[in-house]
């Protein structure tokens, strides 16, 4: 193994199974995720091994801190962490969790924040910590530090669990693009129509289910938050756009819905909110790229985490807010999923990714034409028999 980023054997509890959506705000943790628990400073922090998957919990005001092992300089780590706090916990917009990744010198590496938003509803929030092969800062192999912070201005008492599932990128065979690309359309297609399907969406990453191309519907109620994946393979395009359906009632709610995209290391790629005031309305995904290598260089968020194949996360949530305003529901959300471009081989990996196969889409789409040429991007187009299944009612 070229990284390390596991646990030791003191403060590591496996743990028995994943954690059952028993209500509105429940998340499903990964099966077999393994409880640890953070140090407040470097000296005699958990080691995390990539491909893993981790539970702990973050305490008001906490500062917890984690440590990863990199024996291959050339390698990338993404250590991404989710915090989950107890449904009907007050938030404001700002409240949320900072990651940071420092070298042995206490040089940070890279630092994200996450936030619950406009909604000031408690939600699944993720950031993503990286220590990036080839940058001029932390170049060496050694030990890093992981530091979680919680950003709370209420400081609630209660403790917020946490996901945490660090990811090894090895380096390439032969030596690849330095830049981002030149140029890209950047133009936004046109939604997806067609009749809407049933689908009913995870409760976390791990338990996310597949969307193909075409038109989604289901119903949530406020307080909820739902996973889906969408596999996208090298040169491949994703474009979404959540509409919440109308309701009775008068009012405006800020951030009512609140569309999300994550990369297959669950690096933050766009998030986007609508305000309601109980008629139908739409928001939509910023124009992405097609999924490049070299999309890594660019600096807007939207363009460097589409820098992998593998599964795309979209992720909903219904700010609790509905209720008061309203009513509990359900409400009626629609997806429009399009997917085009054409699909090309990746690059070479020196080594195995771990987890294996996280950069490999769940259905393989290397044959789908893009749009415009009858693509499984578009409403009742042919498409490949992988991604024909994954429309037709996922994996």
């Amino acid at each position: 193994m070229l990284l390390a980023l596991g646990l030791c054997g003191t403060g590591l509890l496996p743990a028995a199974a994943a954690s059952a959506a028993t209500g509105p705000g429940a998340y499903a943790f990964a099966p077999g995720a393994r409880t640890v628990e953070g140090t407040a400073s470097a000296a005699g922090a958990p080691r995390l091994d990539p491909g893993r998957v981790y539970r702990g919990s973050l305490p008001a005001h906490g500062r917890l801190t984690y440590r990863l092992d990199l024996a291959d300089a050339t390698a990338t780590a993404y250590v991404p962490v989710t915090a989950v706090p107890p449904a009907h916990t007050d938030v404001t917009s700002t409240d949320g969790i900072r990651v940071t990744v420092r070298d042995a010198h206490g040089t940070a590496c890279s630092f994200a924040t996450a936030r619950f938003g406009a909604g000031l509803s408690p939600r699944p929030v993720t950031a993503l910590g990286k220590r990036e092969a080839g940058r001029a800062l932390c170049r060496g192999a050694g030990t890093y530090s992981v530091l979680v912070e919680r950003l709370d201005i209420g400081g609630t008492s209660a403790p917020w669990d946490l996901e945490l599932a660090p990811v090894m990128e090895p380096r390439l065979t032969s030596p690849g693009p330095t830049g981002a690309p030149q140029a890209w359309d950047s133009a936004s297609p046109e939604p997806i129509t067609g009749e809407a399907r049933e689908r009913a969406g995870g409760a976390g990453f791990t338990a996310a289910r597949a969307l193909g191309p075409g038109v989604w519907r289901t119903a949530l109620v406020p307080g909820r938050t739902v996973f889906y994946k969408v596999p996208l393979d090298w040169g491949r395009r994703l474009q979404a756009t959540a509409e919440l359906g109308g309701a009775a009632g008068h009012g405006y709610v800020g951030g009512a819905l609140d569309l999300s995209l994550y990369d297959p290391v669950r690096g933050l790629a766009d998030d986007v909110s609508l305000g309601y005031t109980g008629v139908r309305k739409p928001v939509a995904l910023a124009p992405l790229p097609p999924v490049e290598y070299a999309n890594r260089y660019a600096a807007p968020a939207a363009v460097s985490a589409l820098r992998f194949a593998g599964d795309y996360y979209l992720v909903l949530h219904l700010s609790d807010r509905l209720t008061e305003t309203f009513g509990p529901g359900p409400y009626e959300v629609t997806l429009r999923v399009r997917v085009d471009g054409r699909a090309h081989a990746g690059p070479g990996y020196a080594g195995r990714p771990e987890p294996d196969g996280v950069f490999t889409p769940t259905a393989q789409d290397e044959a789908a034409p893009p749009i415009g040429g009858g693509g499984a991007g578009a409403a009742g187009g042919t498409g490949s028999p992988a991604m024909k299944a994954v429309a037709a009612g996922g994996i």
